[in-house]
């Protein structure tokens, strides 16, 4: 049964809608004080994450407050590797950190696609009990890391500034480091589908890190394996089209490779001038973003002046298609009545360009 609202469905399968849907990366998030306030309860990231009940409350809160066209999964890239059995664990200050990173051939031989109706299965617990708690209202996105990004994390053990024990390995042992990509492909594949039979009805692949690679190292080491990913997808569910987003932070200058692959949509972060993007990719695919998170620190003026920049910049929508996002995470300090300004002006503006 399509949701009520499914302008942002329709926007990414390049179909008309009345005015340009938005939702934003993080949107359930430490700037709302309802999310803090469950989270204490939780305990901690995971025991938000891990419990349905939780993850589904919190899901919720951004589209309760604020009216934003879809939902998303409350949940964290780093599930798929912590059920390959590295042991994450958030420590206070550091961010996530694996107590078995994969650094060595017996580490690298070990490793395996997770079952995720398995070892993740209380994910699908929380997609499905989302889905229930919508009602149908708005579209919910399930997300994995891509297989990259994973790697990333699975080889330093952590996040780094520069990721020089990755890129030691990328060059020193590239055959490793393949077959690291494989098996995260593998495991995001049978991750996000599994994730689409428990109800996502669009998925987005976050290459957070993708942008730190050289020209051709991208292509060879990041892209080749999300289209793996793309190329085993679920495109229908339940009679209807399941879209799926592909984002790179970072990756303006391979917006022609990405749309190649054969996603719904390209994600677009804030470096990126989305006029010319959209004239690289002409009406193939949709685009989504790309409003700088910290547009929202300004003042009422310069939010409705900036959001309307975006708009404007993708143009008439035409046969294309155009989800307004920011161009990367929402920031944990954002005063939270700005956002309402922003999804104000986006719905009310944007009609005019459909």
């Amino acid at each position: 049964m399509k949701p009520t609202n499914d302008a942002f469905l329709r926007a990414l399968c390049r179909e008309k809608t009345d005015f340009t849907p938005l939702w934003l990366m993080r949107q359930a998030g430490r700037y709302l004080p309802e999310y803090c306030e469950t989270r204490a309860r939780a305990g901690s990231f995971m025991g938000l994450a891990q419990n349905p009940d939780y993850a589904t409350e919190v899901t919720l809160q951004p589209i309760d407050r604020y009216g934003l066209d879809a939902a998303i999964l409350f949940s964290d890239i780093l599930t798929v590797p912590d059920a390959m059995g590295l042991g994450l664990s958030f420590v206070q200050g550091e961010g996530p950190v694996f107590a078995k990173p994969v650094q060595d051939e017996a580490a690298v031989a070990q490793l395996a696609a997770p079952d995720p109706n398995v070892e993740l299965k209380y994910v699908m617990d929380a997609v499905s009990s989302i889905r229930k708690a919508l009602n149908n209202r708005v579209p919910l996105i399930g997300f994995s890391g891509s297989p990259f990004t994973l790697a990333c994390y699975m080889v330093e053990g952590r996040g780094s500034r520069d990721f020089r024990t990755v890129k030691t390995m990328m060059y020193r042992r590239p055959d490793l480091f393949h077959r690291i990509l494989e098996v995260n492909a593998e495991a995001v594949a049978l991750y996000l589908n599994a994730q689409i039979k428990a109800g996502a009805q669009a998925v987005q692949i976050f290459d957070t890190w993708g942008g730190m690679l050289a020209d051709g190292d991208f292509q060879t080491f990041s892209l080749a394996y999300t289209k793996k990913v793309v190329e085993k997808l679920i495109r229908e569910n339940d009679g209807a089209k399941v879209p799926s987003i592909v984002f790179t932070k970072g990756g303006g200058e391979w917006i022609a490779d990405i749309a190649s692959i054969g996603c719904d949509a390209v994600g677009l972060d804030w470096s990126v001038n989305l006029t010319r993007a959209r004239s690289v990719v002409g009406d193939r695919v949709a685009l989504q973003g790309n409003l700088d998170p910290f547009v929202l620190f300004g003042d009422e003026e310069t939010i409705r002046r900036e959001a309307r920049r975006v708009l404007d910049a993708y143009g008439e929508v035409g046969a294309g298609g155009h989800v307004f996002n920011l161009g990367h995470g929402i920031n944990q300090f954002t005063p939270v009545e700005n956002v309402r300004i922003l999804v104000d002006e986006v719905h009310s503006y944007s009609r005019r360009h459909h």
